[in-house]
């Protein structure tokens, strides 16, 4: 054993063995259970920190195995404890969730963590530091600026995270060693946005194009503020339901590498992301029509029904995503106080409908091609997955009937001059809910069709001889 390692290594938890707050992940888990904790939590906290974590941690069942660690501080204790050295973890996390890190990882000689009464950080780890184990008589790793107190009184610093913060850690302690926590915040802000995903908030436009008000200036502005502001709604959304989501994002082979499952973003930056979106997308809504902001609160709230219980409801999930996209089409006439038509909203809903259906068929049909019987908290089973064939392929040709009907009623000969090109749109569209459905019952399609449609090329050109076709009709 090298000199001087003979000295106890106590490592923090949060952002430093894991790179993760389990404080915030236990709230957004206890909140999962029952939003009505969220009023809970403030009365607890007017007991002390320390009381508020004890009551989270008592409440929850966190699976620890799933968490995202610091791979490299990982393998580097592994080598400590190899040559014998001891490590403690030493956290303001509850002692709770604390020990079950502990015991899963294997590592520690022992824990040192938060009780009901006191919150180990700050002044407090200190002081319990010094008592165990003396001044300078310990190591310390963490990774923010309530551990400089610590490494003012350790042996040695290890330091987890930027640059900025080792510089920090070198003015109180003359020994630091770094671990840099690698990422770029903007690029990871971007991708947890989803910005790609905007692409379904171009139905906005659709009202425009109707209503043959594709060519005022006034019109598109208003609709493109509109887009802008469901879109940053959108992504607050998206945030959210991430953060809500992370045990099960992490058990899936694709979704566990998203910014706040793989932990290259703090769950913590999560919320606050989540309300300045919030924020910015209220202040665009309120330049437009009152009864736009209505249909984007209205939007905001069933999105949160959806990301709480009833993507969990079979049948209901999937006429609960097609409202959404149809909800897109209303809050383009409400930005615009355009009148929409019941041909219009029924043909919608149904060709959105069957999107959905495509995208749970997809997930149903991945799991029996990979030998499993159900999908985790959807409440389907894999044998649903012909029924949702049928269902989904209904709907796509009742929409498509829909719109047959509406290019013979009345209504189109006063809108319409060249009824004629309406017939092309009937085919192409009519081709396309076929392919789409074609491509889903090889194992082609993406999970979500909407995403597969702007990567495809047959999709787009389809999409675009659609517009064509309108226009030409006007």
């Amino acid at each position: 054993m090298r000199a001087g390692e003979h000295v106890p290594l106590c490592v923090d938890l949060d952002r430093t063995f894991t790179h993760t707050d389990l404080l915030v992940e236990s709230f957004l888990m206890l909140v999962k259970k029952n939003p009505l904790y969220v009023f809970f939590c403030f009365y607890w906290l007017l007991k002390g920190k320390a009381y508020l974590k004890s009551q989270i941690a008592s409440r929850v069942s966190m699976d620890v195995s799933t968490l995202p660690y610091n791979q490299a501080l990982l393998d580097y204790l592994r080598r400590e404890k190899s040559l014998g050295r001891d490590l403690y973890l030493c956290t303001a996390a509850n002692g709770i969730l604390a020990q079950k890190v502990a015991d899963h990882s294997g590592l520690f000689k022992g824990v040192l963590a938060s009780s009901d009464k006191i919150n180990l950080s700050g002044a407090n780890k200190v002081a319990a530091l010094i008592e165990k184990f003396g001044a300078t008589g310990f190591d310390y790793c963490g990774d923010a600026k309530a551990d400089l107190p610590v490494w003012t009184h350790a042996r040695r610093a290890i330091v987890v995270g930027n640059k900025r913060m080792a510089s920090a850690a070198a003015k109180v302690n003359d020994s630091v060693e770094f671990f840099e926590r690698e990422g770029a915040l903007l690029r990871l802000i971007v991708k947890e946005m989803r910005v790609y995903q905007w692409v379904k908030n171009l139905l906005i436009f659709v009202p425009l194009l109707t209503s043959h008000r594709f060519t005022d200036v006034s019109s598109i502005l208003a609709a493109v503020i509109g887009f802008a502001s469901f879109s940053l709604c959108a992504s607050a959304v998206y945030v959210l339901n991430d953060l809500l989501d992370l045990d099960a994002d992490r058990r899936h082979a694709r979704k566990r590498n998203r910014p706040f499952a793989s932990g290259q973003l703090p769950a913590s930056l999560g919320l606050g992301l989540a309300a300045a979106l919030l924020l910015a997308s209220a202040g665009l809504a309120i330049l437009l029509p009152a009864k736009f902001a209505l249909v984007l609160a209205g939007y905001f709230v069933v999105t949160l029904a959806y990301s709480f219980a009833l993507k969990r409801q079979i049948l209901i999930d999937v006429f609960t995503l097609a409202a959404l996209y149809t909800t897109r089409i209303v809050a383009g006439g409400a930005a615009n106080v355009i009148p929409l038509s019941y041909w219009l909203i029924l043909f919608s809903g149904l060709l959105f409908l069957s999107l959905a259906m495509v995208k749970r068929y997809t997930e149903l049909d991945g799991l029996v091609r990979n030998g499993k019987t159900e999908v985790a908290g959807r409440g389907y089973l894999t044998q649903d997955v012909m029924i949702l064939c049928a269902f989904g392929t209904a709907s796509a040709y009742a929409a498509v009937l829909v719109l047959a009907l509406y290019m013979n009623s009345p209504e189109i000969k006063m809108l319409y001059q060249h009824q004629q090109p309406l017939w092309v749109l009937f085919g192409l569209i009519l081709y396309w809910v076929s392919r789409v459905w074609m491509f889903a019952f090889r194992g082609q399609m993406n999970d979500d069709p909407i995403v597969f449609a702007i990567k495809d090329r047959t999709s787009l050109i389809v999409i675009c001889l659609c517009v064509i076709s309108v226009m030409l009709a006007i």
